[in-house]
Formats: structure tokens, sequence, C-alpha cells
């Protein structure tokens, strides 16, 4: 009889009578995850929405009272990122949150059949508005307009940077100007393009003693070259 008395003190103090320690609010922690990314996407182009998914449900966390949310090197603010959440207690605890972020966005896209080589203009492009899980597309005209296609894409192809290449402003096989400058003086000479460049490109010259030199091309189809 008092064998099964002591039984039952140890289970009281082991289990019953012992107090709990207060576990953390997982809704809580997926808010302070939420909040931070709001914060960081507020400046974002387009509309942002936000799908923040589930913690799993077996982790128990000590309650916190001062939560600290951050993202990982090298994460991007679109798509699906993991947000850190770390608490700043003493042997706080550390805890990542599934975060989907959806923007929507008025792309450039092609109003009809564009080919490779052709120029645009703006007759050549429209927007439509988009959902975007990665950073694709381009929102500003300025971009597109009097830029060159690398190769044909079809009517309501959202137009990528990649798809684009400066006009040629030096062709190659093409006599140029070369403008050396240096510290207090600038010479000039003539070279052969190597290459084809646009505008801020790089462009590789023949000068007369045959040697090449490198230079960048400019918008008035010479080459300077900084020594």
């Amino acid at each position: 009889m008092q064998a099964m008395k002591n039984f039952l003190l140890s289970a009281c103090l082991l289990l019953l009578c012992a107090p709990s320690f207060a576990a953390q609010d997982h809704a809580a922690v997926k808010d302070a995850a939420a909040a931070f990314i709001r914060q960081q996407t507020a400046d974002l182009s387009g509309k942002v929405a936000l799908s923040v998914g589930t913690i799993d449900d077996r982790l128990v966390l000590d309650d916190c009272k001062r939560m600290e949310a951050f993202l990982p090197a090298g994460s991007q603010l679109i798509g699906r990122v993991s947000v850190g959440v770390r608490c700043l207690n003493p042997q706080g605890w550390r805890v990542f949150v599934p975060v989907e972020i959806k923007v929507t966005r008025d792309l450039i896209i092609s109003a009809k059949p564009l080919s490779n080589g052709q120029t645009l203009r703006a007759e050549d492009i429209a927007r439509q508005r988009t959902e975007i899980t990665q950073e694709i597309g381009v929102t500003d005209e300025k971009r597109v307009l009097g830029k060159v296609l690398r190769y044909s894409i079809a009517a309501g192809s959202i137009i990528r940077p990649e798809m684009l290449r400066s006009a040629y402003i030096v062709k190659q096989g093409q006599a140029v100007q070369i403008i050396v400058k240096g510290g207090g003086f600038t010479l000039s000479n003539t070279g052969i393009a190597l290459n084809n460049a646009g505008t801020g490109d790089s462009v590789q010259v023949r000068i007369e003693s045959g040697r090449v030199i490198s230079g960048t091309a400019m918008d008035n189809g010479s080459v300077e070259i900084n020594p």
C-alpha cells in the first residue's frame, strides 16, 4: 500500500504537479515573419501578396517576448523563401518559416511577332498585368525602346533583358577614332574595329602598328581608352 502511495506521489511530482513551461504560439512567429517581409517589400514595384506556410506542429518553442526576423544570405524577395525568426532571449531558439511572395506588375510584352535583329519601337510593345514569382520582364519602356532583339519572339511574349542588346554604334571592320584619356591629357588615333559593339560595350581595335587594344564604344561611334 505504501509503495503505491509513493508511486502516485512520484507521478504527481513528475507529471501532474510539475509546473508546465509557457510554449511560444506558432501564430506569433508566423506574424513576425510576415511583418518582416511586408516591410522589406514595401518599396518593390507592383502589388505584393504573401502566403505564409505552416510550422511543424510537433515543434515546441519556449515563450519569447523578443523575436527578430531575418532573411538568409542569398535569398530574394520574390517566390518561395524561408524567413528566419530567432528569439533574442538568452539561449533562445531559431526557426524558419516558409513564405511565398507573389508580385503583380505591368510587364512589357511584344504586341506582335517580332524578328531577330529588329529594333523595337513604341508600336512593337504593349503592357500586360502579370503575377510573377521570380524576377522576370521589364516595366520601364526606356529599357526596351531602341534596343535590338537577339532572336525572334511570338506576339504576347514577355520581353526580358537578356532578349535585348544595344544597337551597334560600332561595326566590325569599321574605321573608328580612338580617344585616349589620361591625367590631364587626351590623345587621338584611328584603328579598325574587330567586333560589333553598342554604346558602353567593349570593343577591340587594331591600330596601324598591328597592336590590338580594347576600349569602350561611345555614343558618337568613337572608342575611348583609359590607360
